[in-house]
Order: C-alpha cells, then sequence, then structure tokens
C-alpha cells in the first residue's frame, strides 16, 4: 500500500509510529505519577485539619503526584514563621504557582506534536489525493484517443488511498490528544483545590457552636421597665 500511494503515504506511515510511540509515553508517565490517586492527598488533608503537619507530611511522603507535591510543599511553607505575614503567604503563593506551572508543563509535554500530528494528517492525504489525480489524468492525456478506463480507475484508487490513511492517522489522534489534555486539565483542578484546602484550614475545622444569646445588664433591663412605668401612668392620666 505504501508503493501505491508514494511518499505521502510513507510520511504517514511515520507520523502514526510517531503518534502511537507519544501516546504510549504519556499513557506511561501519567500510570508512574499516578494522577488518579486520590487517597495520600485526603489522608494529608485530613491530618492537616485536625493540626497534625507532621502527620500529613509523612502520609505524602516521598510521592511522585504532582497534587501531593504541591500540597508538602504548601504544608512545609506555612510552618515557616515568615509566611505568617501578608508579604510571605504572597511569596509562598507565588512559588506555587511557579511549581504547579511546571509540572502541568511536563504533562503537556509532545502533546503539541500530538496535535500537530492530528491536524496535518488529513491535509497530507488531501495533498497525496491531489496529486494522484494529477498523475491519473496525466497519464489519461497521454493516450490520446486510446483511452483505457482501467488506467484511470487504477489512478484514481490509488490517489484516494491517500486520503483514506490520512483520516486513519487523524481520527485516532485526535481522539487520544483530548482524552490526554483532559487528563492534565483535571490533574490541574486537583491542584488548585489541595492547595486551597491547605490554606482554608479555620474554614474547614468543625464549626462552633452557636453563640447564646447575651443577656442584658440589669441596669439596662431596670431602665426599659422605668420607662414602661411611665408610659402607663402617662396613659391612665390621659
Amino acid at each position: 500500500m505504501a508503493g501505491h500511494g508514494g511518499p505521502v503515504l510513507l510520511i504517514l506511515a511515520l507520523m502514526s509510529i510517531a503518534a502511537l510511540t507519544i501516546v504510549l509515553a504519556k499513557l506511561w508517565q501519567f500510570s508512574w505519577l499516578r494522577l488518579n490517586a486520590r487517597e495520600p492527598i485526603e489522608s494529608a488533608l485530613s491530618s492537616w485539619y485536625k493540626n497534625d503537619p507532621d502527620a500529613a507530611l509523612a502520609t505524602i511522603g516521598s510521592s511522585r503526584q504532582p497534587s501531593a507535591r504541591l500540597v508538602a510543599l504548601a504544608i512545609r511553607g506555612l510552618q515557616h514563621a515568615s509566611a505568617q505575614s501578608a508579604a510571605g503567604l504572597e511569596l509562598l503563593r507565588e512559588e506555587l504557582t511557579r511549581v504547579a506551572t511546571a509540572q502541568l508543563e511536563q504533562l503537556r509535554g509532545w502533546l503539541r506534536a500530538l496535535e500537530v500530528i492530528a491536524t496535518l494528517s488529513p491535509l497530507l492525504g488531501l495533498l497525496g489525493t491531489v496529486l494522484g489525480m494529477i498523475e491519473a489524468f496525466r497519464q489519461l492525456a497521454t493516450a490520446g484517443s486510446q483511452v483505457d478506463p482501467a488506467l484511470l480507475s487504477g489512478g484514481i484508487w490509488q490517489a484516494l488511498l491517500t486520503t483514506a490513511a490520512g483520516l486513519s492517522v487523524a481520527i485516532p489522534a485526535v481522539l487520544l490528544h483530548s482524552w490526554l489534555e483532559r487528563r492534565v486539565e483535571r490533574c490541574a483542578q486537583r491542584m488548585e483545590d489541595a492547595v486551597t484546602r491547605v490554606f482554608t484550614r479555620p474554614l474547614s475545622s468543625p464549626m462552633h457552636e452557636a453563640a447564646r444569646p447575651v443577656p442584658l445588664p440589669t441596669t439596662v433591663a431596670h431602665g426599659e421597665a422605668t420607662i414602661e412605668q411611665a408610659r402607663r401612668f402617662a396613659s391612665s392620666q390621659a
């Protein structure tokens, strides 16, 4: 089939191999980082809510997960005295943003190349079809009055072969790129949620009981009673 399709079909074959390699590499990377694991983060945040940062850091340990590493960095940063001021908290947030951006950039690595393959594959297939049709009609013009229908039909199906190959590479590449990109987006959302929960620990702790109504001072209550008696006396005189 590569021989019938010409050099365009060979290029599409190489692009399909590259796309498959990228997908397998990203699947291995996501599995190694355990992007879907949520138990370590939830356990660490539970210990953090109980005002036990050491247990929270021990739970996360040396986890490779981006969210866990970011939570550990946030907890260690909040333990320093320099982070207790407004300027210290601002510097800590900037550092967390820098680390999160770097981790997401690693997760998105080679996804751009997969997107380019998905975009160029149908265009290359169409180019191969156009070149094949040009060659078929050139041979038809060379034959003159002795036209062989088999020659024309053979040239057409060879030309359309590149379009089918381009679509065969582009369709799965688009689907896999969207799926991998969505996994990275979910990871970014979990990172933001986990770090926000680290900073909002007082709001996540159990609420205190509602305060009881404060009784009025005796002098205030006596004054209100005196005023009420005066009003009744004025009404009776009237």
